[in-house]
């Protein structure tokens, strides 16, 4: 698998595209089709994704199943890294719905602790919504630990539930 860097507007655009696909494949047996509608507003429109990438908060990657002679895109991840406590958060793993459960996870779950070991990061965390059984299991085997829960206002009413999980990255000898 290959991990694109996203950075132009067109790829942008398909970045939203893809996102909204995604999320309303997911979400909504979760946590309504309103909420989703929402927070793919927010979070996932054009606008706030080249707002997140062109202030250089977020860096986003698709992910690309190039294993078969033939380049597919499969989903997306992203995320930030915080300087202040040498952790990278991810805050993005969507995969489309036919291709979950091939083991992409665990590719992109490698690659962050790549990225963690060249950055000189000494952890990585996401979250993950509590009634996300699926995801909460996935993390767990991969080695993140839950540290904390949390509930976020996100507006208009909407809450986010969820556990922040974290996994240490092991400095590996040079």
């Amino acid at each position: 698998m290959r991990f694109e860097p996203v950075g132009t507007d067109e790829q942008i655009k398909d970045l939203a595209a893809m996102a909204d696909e995604i999320w309303h494949e997911y979400w909504p047996g979760l946590i309504g089709k309103e909420q989703t509608d929402y927070m793919v507003e927010r979070f996932q429109s054009f606008d706030a994704l080249i707002r997140d990438i062109r202030n250089g908060e977020y860096e986003y990657w698709f992910l690309v199943d190039d294993q078969s002679g033939e380049d597919r895109i499969v989903g997306y991840t992203g995320g930030k890294m915080e300087l202040s406590t040498k952790r990278f958060f991810i805050s993005k793993i969507y995969l489309y719905a036919s291709e979950r459960g091939k083991g992409y996870a665990s590719r992109v779950i490698h690659f962050y602790e790549r990225l963690c070991e060249m950055r000189r990061l000494k952890a990585m965390y996401l979250t993950v919504n509590k009634g996300n059984d699926l995801a909460i299991r996935a993390y767990e085997a991969k080695g993140f630990k839950t540290i904390e829960v949390a509930e976020t206002d996100i507006g208009d009413g909407f809450i986010m539930d969820d556990y922040i999980m974290e996994k240490t990255v092991e400095e590996r000898e040079s």
